[in-house]
């Protein structure tokens, strides 16, 4: 049997999909993992990009430097975190370091579709009495939102992939089958993970790509 097919026997083994150590527990941590961290990343970076945006300062400086905390690997990142004090938090230095690396899709897209909703229309919008808080819920935010959802996709889909290095900090998630894989030797098991992990990150791709074609079909649409 070659070593694909012994993966793929390994994830059709249905008693690889029960248990605290199997499939479906994994996954549901995976998604949770992410899902608290894409969240948080939102709450995090929508609103300064918006802002910044709107307002049209200080956003390249914001975005610049967001941007170069790419350069830092998360897996360094989380070492760091997990050296410092940081690390006696329990998974706060894994969603930490995860929250980091997800901050500059968001805020670059998001200040750049606010930054390039047509001037004209916030002109137009102003001269119509719109006040400050109005434009940028009413005008600014609808027709920047095809880009502001690509940057919340990037980030997801982002997530997905990276939060596989929780495992190396004793949390959960597809990670751990991978890890679990290499401390047996198993190749099958590390493939089969990786094959999860790749699935669910093209799942939530597609996912997020209909959300933003709709948006995209439907510009501010659901505002008065």
């Amino acid at each position: 049997m070659t070593t694909l097919g012994a993966a793929w026997e390994w994830l059709t083994s249905a008693a690889h999909w029960s248990g605290g150590d199997g499939v479906a527990h994994r996954l549901a941590e995976h998604l949770y993992l992410t899902g608290v961290c894409l969240a948080l990343s939102c709450a995090v970076a929508l609103p300064v990009a918006l802002v910044l945006g709107h307002l049209g300062r200080g956003g390249a400086l914001a975005v610049n430097l967001a941007n170069a905390g790419r350069a830092v690997p998360t897996f360094a990142v989380l070492v760091l975190l997990l050296l410092s004090p940081i690390g006696g938090w329990g998974s706060w230095p894994t969603v930490i370091a995860l929250v980091l690396f997800a901050v500059p899709p968001l805020l670059t897209n998001g200040y750049t579709g606010m930054r390039g909703v047509d001037r004209d229309v916030v002109r137009a919008a102003r001269g119509m009495g719109m006040t400050g808080r109005q434009l940028l819920l009413r005008v600014e935010l609808p027709l920047a939102l095809p880009l502001v959802l690509t940057g919340v996709r990037i980030a997801a889909v982002q997530l997905v992939a990276t939060a596989t290095v929780a495992a190396l900090a004793g949390g959960g998630g597809l990670g751990r089958i991978i890890t679990a894989g290499f401390n047996t030797a198993s190749t099958p098991q590390v493939i089969a993970g990786a094959f999860l992990v790749a699935g669910l990150a093209l799942l939530v791709e597609g996912a997020f790509a209909l959300v933003q074609r709709f948006a995209s079909a439907h510009p501010g649409g659901g505002t008065g």
